[in-house]
């Protein structure tokens, strides 16, 4: 009989990861030396993992306006907008944010993912969600919530997007649809073609929803996202955003129609079935809005940042893709490779995030780093130097910088530019046909001995951590050999480094490299 705990108890990726050592998850941050730079395991580093775009979360007014908070109502409303939850901060915030960014109505909600799994409510059976494959997974969760159909299209594919509304309309003329998007894709940094986006909703009868996450306080010459970078807020029918990253705060808001917003905070779960933003959240995002629309120059400034570190690492030979905002991917390929250069990074006082499949397609593991308006210009130059040293050590850049690069145009306000192109390498990878496939004999005769061991090294480290998940039963149904295989998987990466390293014995090749 089958327990619904067997999958726990066989899954092994935490144990190996622990055991080697590249386990890069739930870091606990000990302290914060204002955002820029934090504690971890008692080892001083800089963050350069963390949506606080605007630094904000380290402002002074900030806590300030927190701290009030907490005095004058407490830690909690204690239950939800729709009964007791609802305090005279949380309809203030809601009529700022409406202003802000001019839309008739805004709801504020408990967390970003739930704001996002609020959608569900206005989408019924005879509604079609057409949804861009990269978006983010609360608006991937509050589809499946709904009792309406997805379409999914191809990342920032728009002829694809074509295709599917096209085929709805001819098929099922009467049902409704909406275009769901992310503003600016969380992993690799690129904007959402929102002006082609807003022109099929108008050819094929849809509706337009992003999520701006990543872009409220970031885009546009306010900081009001990515139907204002575009100058489509009047044909954005709803714009999300959250109060975690530009905003110092945790929850999220909904903005649009007033009968589409009254709707949702009657009908949506999310809200009438969970407890209210806390008091302190709640003041922390109004007085973060405050500075946001007072002190515009904390955008030109994060943007000259996203500026120096795109072509920083460029400059080097990194690959940081397609992205154009303060979302700076460093291509790296193997997942193994990935942990390997997430922890140098760490050791060396670095923190970021590393990014492997399913995230990301096989072969297109990547660390992604992100910046804030405070940080220094001799941390960044930390950051970009301590990358190199890394980068040369681990062959993922040439020991001599490139000779030329291209430049990365930044989404300043009025550029209109929606993405970097990319690399043949990265769009590779992006497709995933850069995942491992193996050497052929006369790839591997071109090889320098050093270049061989490298690559068999990768191989067997490589090697040791898949055939470490596999479990017993998988190979049980492929016959006896696999079997045997697998009783012996301990000893195979000794094996081939002994093998291997008799090849080069035998061999007696000089070092070419």
């Amino acid at each position: 009989m089958s327990d619904v705990f067997d999958k726990c108890r066989n899954w092994n990726d935490y144990r190996i990861a622990k055991a080697t050592g590249l386990y890069p998850y739930f870091r606990a941050i000990e302290e914060s030396f204002g955002a820029t730079e934090v504690q971890i395991e008692g080892r001083r580093v800089i963050m350069v993992g963390s949506n606080n775009y605007l630094g904000l979360s380290a402002d002074p007014r900030v806590k300030e306006a927190a701290i009030k908070a907490v005095e004058r109502y407490g830690t909690t409303c204690s239950g939800s907008r729709l009964l007791n939850g609802t305090l005279a901060l949380h309809e203030e915030l809601e009529h700022q944010f409406a202003k802000f960014l001019n839309r008739e109505s805004a709801l504020v909600i408990s967390t970003g993912f739930q704001t996002n799994l609020a959608m569900a409510s206005i989408l019924g059976r005879h509604d079609i969600v057409f949804a861009d494959r990269q978006n983010h997974a609360s608006l991937v969760d509050g589809v499946r919530l709904s009792f309406s159909t997805e379409r999914k299209y191809r990342h920032n594919d728009l002829e694809h997007l074509e295709q599917l509304l096209q085929q709805s309309v001819e098929k099922e003329p009467k049902a409704g649809r909406i275009i769901v998007t992310d503003g600016v894709f969380s992993m690799e940094g690129d904007i959402c073609d929102l002006p082609r986006i807003v022109e099929l909703s108008k050819k094929y009868n849809a509706r337009v929803m992003t999520d701006d996450a990543h872009a409220m306080g970031v885009l546009g010459e306010k900081g009001r996202g990515t139907s204002e970078y575009f100058g489509l807020e009047a044909e954005t029918d709803l714009v999300m955003g959250t109060f975690s990253k530009s905003f110092a705060s945790l929850g999220g808001v909904l903005a649009g129609p007033q009968d589409v917003i009254n709707y949702m905070r009657h009908k949506s779960r999310s809200v009438i079935f969970s407890a209210s933003m806390t008091p302190a959240s709640v003041a922390s995002a109004l007085k973060a809005l405050e500075i946001i629309q007072a002190e515009p120059e904390r955008r030109a400034r994060l943007m000259d940042i996203a500026e120096k570190m795109h072509n920083g690492f460029r400059a080097m030979g990194f690959d940081t893709g397609v992205s154009v905002t303060p979302v700076v991917p460093v291509l790296i390929g193997d997942q193994v490779k990935c942990f390997r250069f997430w922890k140098a990074l760490h050791e060396a006082g670095v923190f970021a995030n590393p990014v492997i499949p399913p995230a990301v397609e096989p072969g297109h593991a990547l660390i992604r780093t992100s910046y804030m308006a405070t940080h220094t210009d001799e941390q960044l130059d930390r950051v970009l130097d301590i990358f190199e040293q890394i980068g040369k050590k681990m062959d993922v850049i040439p020991q001599t910088r490139p000779s030329s690069y291209t430049p990365v145009q930044i989404a300043r306000p009025h550029t209109l530019v929606r993405n970097n192109k990319a690399s043949d390498k990265w769009a590779a990878a992006a497709a995933g046909e850069l995942a491992p496939n193996g050497f052929s004999l006369d790839q591997l005769s071109r090889m320098s001995s050093r270049e061989v061991a490298g690559r068999l090294f990768d191989a067997v480290e490589t090697l040791t951590w898949r055939a470490a998940n596999l479990q017993s039963e998988d190979l049980r149904k492929l016959g006896q050999m696999p079997m045997k295989l697998w009783e012996k998987r301990a000893n195979i990466p000794g094996l081939l480094l002994e093998k291997g390293a008799n090849l080069f014995i035998r061999n007696g090749r000089e070092d070419r490299s």
